[in-house]
């Protein structure tokens, strides 16, 4: 497998001068663009690993699939999709486009920024706790203690957002989010700073294939917030990318700017990919090459 992964690497890496690191945030800019790794985790305890899967990124976007998960478990299923759609959208992963038209009830989903503020808004707790609790339940699944936060990174998002800042307002102007909006944006800014390997992300893809239990067979959730996450990070996860992305791939994921991706694989298997140039999507340029081959290769594609 390690072989087969290695080659898979090595027929992508062209892709790397065809994108860009992301560079709306300063301190992304400082991101090596000739890393790639990956880790694929299968459900009979099975790691396989290539290229630089120790390698530490930001995880960005992809944390929006744990603080969901955490809402869902404070919330339940009804109150959280009263005050976000479960729809994928065809404009881009930071549009205010939309927010203040008259006929929008809510954010399309929970994996654009939008949605993810409202998202992290339902997580309970006040202050330091919202975040705290995050980040324990991300080292529960990761099953790494070890995982903070790049306060470089965090300190930069919290300069530069100020579009997320005028979305979180506008949703507090129309009801979707309660609470002091620069405390939940305060969440926002350190939950996309967190820092993590392509290891990492593979045992959360293996948490979520897995039905929400860890390794030990505790379960965290229900069978039914794993189908909900799942589902969301098929039709919603590669930002307006998202349906071409599960035709050519067919496994549902989630990106983040820092250049990685997540994929999970219901009953088989979890991976964590990461290299940061970007497309123009805001997806891994070489990510996307990488997850494109390991489906066919693997006969990966669930649909």
């Amino acid at each position: 497998m390690e072989k087969i992964l290695n080659k898979i690497i090595d027929n992508n890496r062209y892709l790397i001068k065809e994108g860009a690191v992301a560079d709306y945030i300063p301190a992304l800019l400082k991101a090596n663009p000739n890393h790639i790794g990956i880790c694929v985790m299968d459900v009979d305890g099975n790691i396989y690993k290539a290229g630089d899967y120790t390698e530490k990124f930001t995880i960005q976007s992809i944390s929006k699939v744990m603080s969901l998960m955490l809402a869902l478990i404070d919330n339940g299923e009804d109150q959280v999709f009263k005050k976000i759609d479960y729809e994928p959208t065809e404009e881009p992963f930071n549009t205010l486009f939309k927010l203040d038209f008259p006929h929008t009830i809510k954010p399309s989903n929970p994996m654009i920024n939008s949605g993810a503020i409202v998202t992290t808004s339902l997580i309970k707790g006040e202050g330091e706790e919202r975040f705290n609790r995050l980040l324990t339940l991300i080292r529960t699944v990761t099953e790494n203690p070890n995982i903070s936060y790049n306060e470089e990174v965090y300190l930069s998002e919290k300069e530069t957002g100020n579009k997320n800042r005028a979305m979180a307002y506008l949703m507090k102007s129309r009801g979707f989010i309660e609470g002091d909006v620069e405390d939940i944006l305060d969440t926002y800014f350190k939950q996309c700073s967190i820092e993590v390997t392509a290891v990492d992300i593979a045992r959360i893809g293996l948490f979520i294939a897995n039905r929400c239990k860890l390794s030990k067979g505790d379960r965290i959730c229900d069978n039914k917030t794993a189908s909900i996450l799942t589902a969301i990070m098929a039709t919603c996860g590669m930002y307006n990318f998202s349906g071409e992305y599960a035709s050519t791939v067919g496994i549902p994921s989630k990106s983040g700017v820092g250049g990685g991706i997540l994929g999970t694989i219901p009953y088989k298997m979890g991976i964590g990919v990461f290299s940061p140039a970007l497309d123009q999507y805001g997806n891994s340029i070489a990510g996307y090459g990488i997850m494109a081959d390991l489906s066919k290769e693997l006969n990966l594609n669930i649909f």
